[in-house]
């Protein structure tokens, strides 16, 4: 555990008897299971055994928790490596369509996909990282597609892959097997390597 002397308000130290990745670890599964707007402080407190002024000592509101939240979880999916091994080709853009959307916790989906439902209401930085983690996946996509030298611009195919990807992302709401899953890639699969 991390501990450190952190202020209150009477101007006495405390100990912090938490780390930051272990609130962040707690908390994604709340803000995956009731979204950014309908998760409450108290859920948060619960879930991570951080008072409130233990949580705004390290995070500035629940927005910053979120956003934190949010690239906590982007980093550990690239850290992944779903689409870096070697070779790069089809196998690793296989892999991730099947294992990229599996759930957390008993979570459906990908929590940044499921993130964009809720747009409107985001922080800008929760929007601005998962642009971004977007923009990385499909640069990896398209290394991947570059090392098959397919016939239409990687670019294009990559803009294909991840319009599938969250297709079948959102679709783990609706309790749809892993065979399921396997298929429909298997089946994608098959038409992306004619192109």
């Amino acid at each position: 555990m991390l501990r450190s002397s952190i202020g209150d308000n009477t101007g006495v130290g405390r100990n912090k008897n938490f780390s930051r990745e272990h609130v962040l670890r707690k908390a994604l599964p709340i803000f995956w299971k009731y979204g950014f707007a309908h998760t409450s402080l108290g859920e948060l407190e619960k879930a991570t055994g951080v008072n409130k002024s233990g949580l705004y000592a390290e995070f500035a509101d629940k927005s910053d928790l979120y956003v934190e939240s949010l690239r906590y979880y982007l980093k550990q999916r690239h850290e992944e490596g779903l689409l870096t091994a070697k070779p790069l080709g089809w196998k690793n853009i296989e892999r991730f369509l099947i294992q990229g959307p599996c759930s957390l916790e008993g979570r459906p989906g990908c929590f940044s996909i499921n993130s964009w439902n809720q747009f409107a209401l985001l922080p800008p930085q929760a929007k601005q990282a998962a642009e971004a983690s977007r923009a990385f996946l499909k640069d990896l996509i398209e290394r991947n597609l570059e090392a098959e030298k397919t016939k239409l611009k990687p670019a294009i195919l990559a803009d294909m892959i991840l319009t599938f990807f969250t297709g079948i992302a959102m679709e783990q709401h609706l309790k749809v097997t892993k065979a399921s899953r396997r298929r429909k890639v298997a089946g994608f699969m098959r038409v992306l390597r004619k192109l």
